[in-house]
């Protein structure tokens, strides 16, 4: 069964539709023609504006054109990420969504609900002739998941409408009025290369099988950093046995929990064998930590297919190796005021070294900005002290919480009326693009809401079939009201 026949088909169409799309963060030219040629076929408003993002524009129905305009908004790109053995170009391929039970899921890579969805569901909104509704306005906002570009370049006065409704928040039943600012650290070490020592074999060191997923959502579950797990072996490796260090891979996305990570290391011929027994015990302690909450933890040290010839000088590589060792990474701080809401975390996302250059990436986020900029002082320190040079850009604001919002009183009610519940209003430890928007249009009111998705930002992403029908069934019953 496709899930173009799922239920309702007005969004599985349009999510579908999505999916054969290449739309990576960066490369949204085809995502944005499509939607460009999606809102000019319908005879709508449709326009592109300075920074890329689609708007479209959708007038009220009859009776209903006094009412507030409404913005539904998501964004267009989608996160590029897959498992090593999958051969799939995101700049080209199309994501293969599959049904698995209750669930679509994508064969090997990420399926893109975060936030195709979102903008299936606009889609479905803008082309129904059968719904009720103020004036309505779709926003399609790009590069979300790598800078939140199409928010910040936003410009005043381009919409109407005075309610927000973002599309880009995972569990359905929930409604999120709050969301933590973010900060990219940047950490280069330079150093050079020289000449591998004599009697040393080299080794491909491999760390693998976590489960990775999205930084901000998922930071809580306590899940493997492949790494920090690297750097925990290079630390033995390096200190115990002299191992020298040639290159190192680990993580892609700064807003992804790194799944994997791979060194070329070299060793003295003589103990690569007591080294190879140190890293399978080292192996099965960490397993053994991360038993409850990512039990897939694979490592391995087997002689290298292709031998650099060079190693990078031994400073630089007891510099990194420290640095990233003692760089503070997932949950820093709770909340005080919102239980089980992460405060502050950093994911310690990308490190790479390459011809005796290495570069750290991070991601900062935090409700609070002071301890978003005490947590980004900590870390500068750290890595200043190591000899790298530092830096902090692409820093955005944080979403603050309205208790007085007329449309968080709406929504509720709408919600109770539908499903005989009171939805949940909470915060969430993810960057929507909410703080940017409001801070162009302080005067919209704003929320967020969504169905169930599960691991966005890896592999494993999955989108509960049976909260897609709920989500839409309510947005519809909201714009009515």
């Amino acid at each position: 069964m496709s899930i173009e026949n799922l239920a309702p088909k007005q969004v599985w169409k349009n999510f579908y539709a999505l999916t054969q799309i290449p739309r990576p963060s960066k490369h949204e030219e085809k995502v944005r023609a499509f939607m460009v040629g999606f809102g000019k076929k319908l005879g709508l408003e449709t326009f592109v504006d300075d920074i890329g993002n689609v708007i479209i524009r959708k007038p009220a129905t009859a009776g209903m054109e006094g009412r507030k305009g409404v913005i539904l908004q998501a964004h267009l790109d989608m996160v590029p990420q897959k498992n090593s053995d999958t051969v799939h170009d995101f700049e080209k391929d199309p994501i293969q969504p599959r049904i698995d039970g209750e669930w679509v899921r994508a064969s090997g890579t990420t399926l893109g609900a975060d936030n195709g969805v979102g903008v299936a569901v606009a889609m479905a909104v803008l082309e129904a002739d059968d719904l009720v509704h103020g004036p309505v306005e779709a926003l399609f906002t790009i590069d979300e998941e790598t800078g939140m570009t199409g928010a910040f370049g936003l410009k005043a006065g381009l919409l109407k409408g005075e309610v927000l409704i973002n599309l880009d928040s995972e569990d359905e039943g929930e409604l999120y009025v709050g969301c933590a600012g973010g900060l990219d650290g940047s950490f280069t070490f330079t150093g050079r290369n020289e000449p591998v020592p004599a009697g040393y074999k080299a080794f491909q060191l491999a760390v693998t099988g976590l489960r990775g997923g999205h930084s901000g959502m998922d930071i809580i579950l306590g899940r493997g950093n492949a790494n920090k797990v690297l750097m925990r072996f290079l630390y033995v490796l390096t200190t115990d046995f002299g191992a020298r260090l040639s290159t190192l891979e680990g993580g892609n996305l700064r807003n992804a929990i790194p799944r994997e990570a791979f060194a070329l290391v070299w060793l003295p011929a003589a103990q690569a064998a007591a080294a190879g027994q140190a890293v399978a015990a080292l192996s099965a302690a960490i397993t053994a930590e991360l038993s409850a909450t990512d039990g897939g933890l694979k490592v391995a040290l087997d002689e290298a297919a292709e031998k650099p010839a060079a190693v990078v000088d031994e400073a630089t590589q007891r510099a990194l190796i420290l640095a990233v060792y003692a760089c503070p990474n997932g949950v820093v701080r709770m909340s005080d005021t919102m239980p089980g809401l992460v405060e502050t975390s950093n994911n310690l996302a990308i490190v790479k070294l390459e011809n005796g250059v290495a570069q750290v990436s991070c991601l900062l986020r935090s409700s609070v900005d002071s301890a978003k900029d005490d947590l980004a002082n900590a870390m500068g320190a750290v890595f200043t002290l190591a000899g790298a040079e530092v830096a902090f850009t692409g820093g955005y604001p944080g979403w603050k919480p309205n208790p007085d919002s007329a449309i968080l009183k709406t929504m509720k009610a709408v919600y109770e009326r539908m499903y005989g519940k009171v939805p949940d209003v909470k915060a969430i430890h993810a960057g929507l693009e909410c703080g940017l928007l409001g801070g162009v249009y302080p005067h919209w009111d704003m929320i967020s809401c969504g169905p169930t998705i599960r691991s966005p930002h890896s592999p494993d992403e999955r989108l509960k079939i049976d909260t897609v029908e709920k989500w839409w069934n309510f947005i519809v019953q909201v714009l009515q009201s």
